[in-house]
């Protein structure tokens, strides 16, 4: 079906419309939406041009608006009213700036990090509810990518971003460690060469998860492939199996404060020292929603308020 609106009816030469019309005035219209009166009158004309058929009628330097005029006006204020309707829907269905934010987040950040930016979200935000998701980094990224997901913490180390798709926040960096029972008798008083576990069995965490390709490429300059006894699917269940002595593993330092008395966790030696960086993901296309800028600045806060080195 052809459209009888051209490219003299906008939206823009609309709103100008309705304001002169309230105001009955071109300087008054040009001073509230400052814009120049030229830019006004030039305004109106092209929209008459565009109805095609006279609006106003010229009295000395005024413009009196005509019958068509008002009937116009009437017709304008519902579109005006139906079309905010609709964009209010539109950014609704795609999640932005409605009462609710998805976050997700890596089960190891749940310890600090999530709860504090969590805590700060209550505080800037108290009407807003936030859904939180716990998965690996391959999980999340993907329910970010499908929108399931409004904004993800994850480690974007070892992870393909599109950062033309994605606006990606650091907030910290984390080293990895060789973690131990408590009960091992290790020796502390260097940093752990791997070479030195060849013969010890380990516990892993499962593909796509963030440790998990580090744990791989320190194994791989070691020149070794460990023995791992089992794969899980959660860092805390991966802990308790090595504080049960089931094997060793390598860990995020992050996870030293709940478990400085049932683990060790020691450096590694030089080759195999790698980090993580921990940052806040989201669509480059929803910056602007109002939640999401609510939980950047939230981030910079928690960023700000770390030592230099975790």
């Amino acid at each position: 079906m052809k459209s009888d609106i051209g490219n003299d009816i906008t939206f823009r030469k609309l709103t100008i419309f309705m304001a002169f019309m309230d105001n009955g005035n071109i300087a008054r219209t040009a001073e509230m939406l400052e814009i120049s009166a030229v830019s006004v009158h030039r305004a109106l004309h092209t929209l008459e041009e565009g109805v095609g058929c006279p609006l106003f009628a010229h009295k000395g330097r005024n413009l009196v608006a005509q019958p068509a005029a008002w009937t116009l006006l009437e017709y304008c204020r519902e579109v005006m009213q139906l079309m905010a309707r609709g964009l209010e829907e539109t950014r609704h269905i795609a999640g932005i700036g409605r009462g609710r934010l998805r976050v997700g987040t890596l089960y190891s950040l749940t310890l600090d990090t999530m709860p504090r930016l969590i805590m700060g979200m209550k505080l800037r935000r108290p009407e807003l509810e936030l859904d939180l998701t716990m998965g690996s980094n391959q999980v999340l990224l993907a329910m970010l990518e499908d929108s399931v997901l409004d904004a993800i913490l994850i480690s974007v180390s070892d992870t393909q971003i599109d950062h033309k798709a994605l606006e990606v926040m650091p907030l910290f960096h984390d080293d990895i460690y060789l973690a131990a029972p408590a009960s091992e008798a290790l020796d502390s008083s260097h940093e752990a060469d791997l070479r030195d576990y060849r013969d010890r069995k380990f516990v892993s965490l499962a593909e796509g998860f963030a440790t998990y390709a580090g744990f791989q490429e320190a194994f791989h300059v070691a020149g070794f492939e460990p023995e791992i006894v089992t794969r899980v699917n959660d860092i805390f269940s991966m802990l308790s199996m090595v504080q049960a002595g089931v094997g060793l593993s390598l860990v995020p330092g992050r996870m030293k404060k709940l478990y400085e008395n049932d683990l060790q966790l020691l450096k590694l030696a030089e080759p195999y020292q790698m980090r993580q960086q921990i940052a806040l993901v989201f669509a480059r296309n929803r910056e602007r929603d109002p939640n999401l800028l609510a939980l950047a600045a939230e981030g910079r806060m928690y960023a700000l308020g770390l030592p230099a080195r975790r």
